[in-house]
This record gives C-alpha cells, sequence and structure tokens, in this order.
C-alpha cells in the first residue's frame, strides 16, 4: 500500500519530483536513506521524545508492526472511543495520506495534537515562527507545514473532533534541576533490540526528572492560517491541492516535472555513487538535470556550477536559469570581481576555480609571499588544537540548559623548530552521565599553559567552544576558575557580540584563514574543510608523500593511538588515499564522509559528526565495557588525524613557500 507519510510530505516539499525518486527507490538511492537513527542519536532525539511521554503520562503505544497502516489506524480509533485517552504515535489514515502523532491527549471532543521535536526555541521570542513581516521564519517551514498536514489528515479522518495544534521542544530559558537527566532513558544496545522503540526508562514519573527543560507551545493559530492558505506551501497550489498533487505524485510513480531550482538541486539526495551505478542503479540529481537541462549523460563528470564554492549570489540563479551550468560556459564577467590587497579575494577564488577546473590545471594557486609573511610570524614550538563537542537536548547536570555545548576530547600535536613532531597530549570523557567542560579546561591549560609558542586550530569551532566554557565557568563554583577563564582568554578571541572584548596574546592562528586568503588547491574542488584539504595536499606535496609513506618510526613521529609501524600514506592508482579512509569505522557500515553527509543538517555541525555521534553512543547505549573501550580508542584516532592533518598542512605550506 502506497500512502502519503509524514515524511514523503516533507521530502515532496522539498522538490516533488523527489517522490518520483522515493516512489522507485529500489532504482534511485538516496544519500540519506537510514539516516533517522543516526540523527536522534547524535542530537538526543530518543530522550526527548521519552520526556516528552512522561508529561503526558498514562498512554497507549500505537504499535506499527510491517507498516500495518490500516491495522494501527484502527487500534487508534478504538482508543479514541475512550472520554479522555493519550495516545503515544496515534495513527490515522485517509485518503491514502497516513500520519503518526507523538503525542494525542483526547478529553470529550477536544484533541490537542504534540509534537515532539529535539529543536531549541526561545518562547520569549516575539519573532521565533513569524518574521517582522509577517512570513514564516525559513527555519520553521518544515516543522510548521509537518503539523499542518498531520492537522488535515487527523480532522478528515476524524471531523467530530476539535484539534489544537502543539510543538514541544526544548526551552533555552529552562535549567536542569538534577544530574543525569539524559541517562534516565537508555538507548538499547542495536543489537539486541530495535533503539527506536526499546527505550529504557530509569525513572517513572516526570517529577523524578526534576524541572523539564521541555516546554510546549500553542501553534495553531499558524497551522489555521497554512490551512487557510495565508502562507504557500507548494507556488501554484492550495495548501490542499498541494496535498492531493503530492499523493498523487507518490501514488502514480510519474515523474511530476516540477521546475528545478539551483538551491534544491545542489543539495539532492539522490545522487548514485559510481559503483551504484555500474550496478545498475541510477542518479536522481542527473535524471533531472537530463530532463530540464539537457544535460547529457557523458557529461555527469564535468566541472559544473553546483561545485563552485560559497556561491551563493543572485548570479548562480540567473545562470541556472540561462541553463549555464557547465564552468566552460561561465566568463570572469558572471563572478563581478572585487579584489583584496595581498590575500585571494572570495570572488578571486570562485573564479580561480573555475579557470583550473577548465583548463584541467592541477597546479596550486598560492600568493607565497604573503603566505611566508604570516609564517614568520610564529613561533616555535608550534601547537595544533582539534576539539571535538556535543551539544545535546537533555543537559548532562544541574543548572545546565539544552544544547549547552559539551567539550569532551581535544588531540594535541606539538613540532618543534628543528621538524620534531609529536602527539603531545589527549583528552577524553567517555563516562555516561559527566560535564568534562571543567577538567577539559584544565587539561588544555597542562598541554598548553607552558611555553609561547603559537596554537593552531581549523576554523572557528575551538574559539566559540572557549567562548562557552569561559560562561560556563563564570556560573560555576569551581575553585580556580578564574585562573582557568584567565588562561582561556589568552589563547582565544571574544564573540562579535560578547560584552567583554579581548583578543589573547596567544590567539590561536586559524589554518583554514590561511588557506582561504592565501591558497587554493584544484584538488579540493573548492571545499575547504580539512577533510579536502588533506589529501589536495598529500596529492600535490612530492615532501608529504615521501614522509608520510614510511613507518612512524622512520621519520620519528610519535603517536599515542598508533603503533611505531602505522603508515599513514597509500597510494591506489595514482590517487593519494586520504588517511581518514584507512581509519576503521566508529559505526559499522559507515565511514567518515558518509557520517558526515548524514547528520550535516543537524544545527551547528559541519566537520566533526562521527565523532558527536560516537559520543552520544557511549552516553546513551547501553553497552559491554569492552564495547566502550572499542569506541573510546576509535575516537582518540580520529582525533589524532585531526590534529596530524593540520600539521601535514602546516609542513605543505612549509613546502610551498
Amino acid at each position: 500500500m502506497k500512502v502519503l507519510s509524514k515524511s514523503r510530505f516533507k521530502i515532496g516539499l522539498e522538490c516533488p519530483n523527489k517522490l518520483h525518486y522515493t516512489h522507485h527507490n529500489h532504482l534511485y538511492p538516496s544519500t540519506k536513506e537510514d539516516d533517522t537513527f543516526l540523527q536522534a542519536l547524535a542530537q538526543g532525539g530518543f530522550q526527548v521524545e521519552e520526556l516528552a511521554r512522561m508529561h503526558y503520562p498514562g498512554g497507549y503505544l500505537v504499535d506499527n508492526p510491517h507498516h500495518d497502516y490500516e491495522g494501527s489506524a484502527k487500534v487508534t480509533a478504538d482508543l479514541l472511543q475512550k472520554e479522555q485517552v493519550v495516545i503515544y504515535e496515534a495513527a490515522f489514515l485517509f485518503d491514502n495520506l497516513f500520519i503518526r502523532t507523538d503525542v494525542l491527549v483526547k478529553r470529550g471532543n477536544h484533541i490537542d495534537l504534540i509534537e515532539v521535536k529535539a529543536k531549541l526555541f526561545d518562547p520569549t521570542d516575539p519573532y521565533l515562527f513569524l518574521g517582522k513581516r509577517g512570513g514564516i521564519v525559513s527555519d520553521w517551514k518544515p516543522y510548521l507545514f509537518d503539523l499542518a498536514f498531520q492537522k488535515y489528515v487527523l480532522t478528515h479522518a476524524f471531523p467530530e473532533f476539535k484539534v489544537t495544534s502543539y510543538l514541544m521542544m526544548a526551552d533555552k530559558n529552562k535549567k536542569a534541576s538534577i544530574d543525569g537527566l539524559n541517562q534516565f532513558f537508555r538507548v538499547p544496545n542495536p543489537k539486541v533490540s530495535d533503539p527506536r522503540t526499546g527505550i529504557i526508562k530509569k525513572v517513572q514519573t516526570l517529577e523524578e526528572t526534576g524541572d523539564s527543560v521541555l516546554s510546549a507551545i500553542d501553534v495553531d493559530s499558524i497551522i489555521q492560517d497554512i490551512l487557510s492558505n495565508k502562507y504557500t506551501v507548494l507556488e501554484g497550489h492550495s495548501f490542499v491541492s498541494s496535498i492531493k498533487f503530492l499523493s498523487d505524485t507518490y501514488q502514480s510513480g510519474n515523474y511530476p516535472h516540477w521546475p528545478t531550482q539551483y538551491g534544491s538541486c545542489k543539495n539532492c539526495e539522490f545522487r548514485a555513487t559510481e559503483q551504484q551505478l555500474k550496478d545498475g542503479k541510477r542518479s536522481g540529481f542527473h535524471d533531472c538535470m537530463e530532463r530540464h537541462h539537457q544535460w547529457p549523460v557523458n557529461k555527469h563528470k564535468e566541472p559544473s556550477i553546483f561545485e563552485i564554492w560559497n556561491f551563493r549570489s543572485s548570479v548562480i540563479k540567473n545562470l541556472f536559469q540561462e541553463n549555464r551550468l557547465f564552468m566552460n560556459q561561465l566568463s570572469e564577467d558572471d563572478f563581478q570581481i572585487k579584489t583584496k590587497p595581498f590575500e585571494i579575494s572570495p570572488t578571486e577564488r570562485r573564479w580561480i576555480q573555475v579557470q583550473k577546473a577548465v583548463s584541467k590545471d592541477v597546479d596550486i594557486h598560492c600568493l607565497k609571499e604573503e603566505l611566508k609573511s604570516e609564517m614568520d610570524k610564529w613561533k616555535y614550538p608550534l601547537h595544533f588544537i582539534d576539539f571535538e563537542t556535543s551539544a545535546v537536548a537533555l543537559p548532562f547536570t544541574r543548572g545546565r540548559r539544552p544544547y549547552e555545548q559539551v567539550a569532551f576530547q581535544f588531540s594535541h600535536h606539538r613540532l618543534e623548530e628543528d621538524g620534531t613532531v609529536r602527539h603531545a597530549s589527549e583528552f577524553i570523557s567517555n563516562q555516561p552521565g559527566e560535564f568534562p567542560n571543567f577538567d577539559f579546561a584544565r587539561a588544555l591549560k597542562n598541554a598548553l599553559g607552558n611555553d609561547s609558542g603559537t596554537i593552531f586550530r581549523f576554523a572557528s569551532h575551538e574559539n566559540s567552544i572557549l567562548n562557552a566554557i569561559i560562561e560556563q565557568l563564570r556560573e560555576s563554583q569551581e575553585e580556580d576558575k578564574e585562573e582557568l577563564i584567565h588562561f582561556i582568554k589568552t589563547i582565544s578571541v571574544s564573540k562579535s557580540d560578547s560584552v567583554e572584548k579581548w583578543k589573547g596574546k596567544r590567539a590561536m592562528v586559524d589554518l583554514r584563514e590561511m588557506v582561504l586568503k592565501y591558497y587554493y588547491n584544484p584538488y579540493t574542488k573548492g571545499s575547504n574543510s580539512i577533510k579536502a584539504v588533506l589529501p589536495a595536499a598529500l596529492q600535490s606535496s612530492k615532501y608529504l608523500q615521501s614522509k608520510y609513506a614510511q613507518p612512524l618510526k622512520e621519520i620519528g613521529l610519535s603517536s599515542l593511538n598508533f603503533s611505531e609501524n602505522h603508515i599513514w600514506l597509500q597510494e591506489n592508482g595514482g590517487v593519494m588515499v586520504s588517511p581518514y579512509k584507512m581509519l576503521p569505522p566508529l559505526f559499522e557500515g559507515w565511514n567518515e564522509e558518509e557520517m558526515e553527509e548524514t547528520i550535516s543538517e543537524l544545527e551547528g555541525i559541519a566537520d566533526g559528526g562521527m565523532a558527536l555521534t560516537a559520543y552520544a553512543k557511549l552516553q546513551y547505549v547501553d553497552m559491554s565495557e569492552k564495547e566502550r573501550e572499542e569506541l573510546t580508542i576509535g575516537l582518540k584516532k580520529y582525533c589524532e588525524l585531526d590534529t596530524l592533518a593540520m600539521v601535514m598542512v602546516y609542513e605543505h605550506f612549509r613546502e610551498v613557500i
């Protein structure tokens, strides 16, 4: 039975063409398949849902074995015969539309429809859902349209009920009043039972969880406005006709020929890998490009505008409409280049990328004198730091708010003036329920506080975390908090919106900023993440290839997690294999790139998705000590590679200049 469910409705709103590919999912693989569990684990979604249910105790859980839509809808209908009832996962089927509600509360002929989300909100924000101009804030559209769809199906399945719609989420202004809140809801070992349905509760009543950090907010007036067509859901359709159009599209499996749009096409998940194409699968993205833009099959690998770095202006939308999708169709005039003295400007960088891609030029573009001038300011010993962090809905300890930053791991490489490199120190907190930030800060101080050498990070994340730890220390009772705050300020810069301003005398140097200002490597294909810059540097650098193709003991590189015989660099068909691909996966069947892709939609996450999801597993999943130790060892290896990657980039810079 083909039904338009909540998830398929959401997919259809992103782009109706995706429903064609979803209908034929045996032929069109998706990069987002099976990501629900991983996202919920990473962000604490399972725990939020269980805590939300405790706000409405005594409920009946409607199971849905083997997608028995009619059976689960009948169970729900029978329960609704009661005068008062609470139902979890209530199921409703109407006209080939199917929904499951997170929490439903019935009193007489009135129903509260409560959608639970592991998302942070500020109930005091007057423009939370509706902007100053009256439109729905874009970040909230998927949630509100989803809830409107649920209300539509429910009220048509049971028109005799009056329905009020709520969102229940993590409240930014609430604090946990007890320790270990997130430990009350344990995820069973996936090898034993289904984590989606088998959450183990360590408490039985809401009172045992202290002051809840969740709040329900009435959004029914906005939902009614959506149902009344005040806000556009699909261009050219009313809300009801949008549902019918999406339902008919999914039911038939026919291609709807919905107009392509650059933003949604760029992020399309229906992309087959080379191996999948060889196995007879198809790429939905390329099928759309062929249908709408006459993109020939033999040009699938040609450099396209979708690869251009940070190309977000109206210019690219015009290129899309003009059907100029390949880099060789562009000219310098398309980039509206604005120069910057002594560095590569963003517009110059995009044009450099296009020129090199079209001409198949793999030579590095580098402002050598400018980069050398920066590097001459750096002071030995050089320190390379990478943090792994988490932010989950249910706080670890009392006094903490939802989604406060938790710094659970760092790696630290040290490079001496004579070129000696050693993995100098590391920190990891792997015990459930601990709030590690203050011990993290102490360990960082011990690692970096004994000299005046330059410290490096890659991107802004580490600086943001240090700012957050300063605020946490200020509110704490730690005896050494002033000492720790003073140290952190010496290696960081205050946030732009901070009341107190500072720039530490050893403020960390951002290697990514060095890349952006002075260096472009065609092998990165426009990406500036460490996981793109490192393989590109390895592919370009004879020095790195020669050095890291040898065992650690031969190059005098110490490691806290790898044997002295470990070799970091291998070649496959003339291409240097990324060291990240040589690490064992932290999750069975998932490599680093797949994990980053899977959870890329989570708020505030760029790199580091693998680590934060593994840390969530350490926190929430019941496992043996052996499994815990294996996961901890894996985390240490990943983090060590992150800082060694920075060392390699630095060594490559030295080689280039």
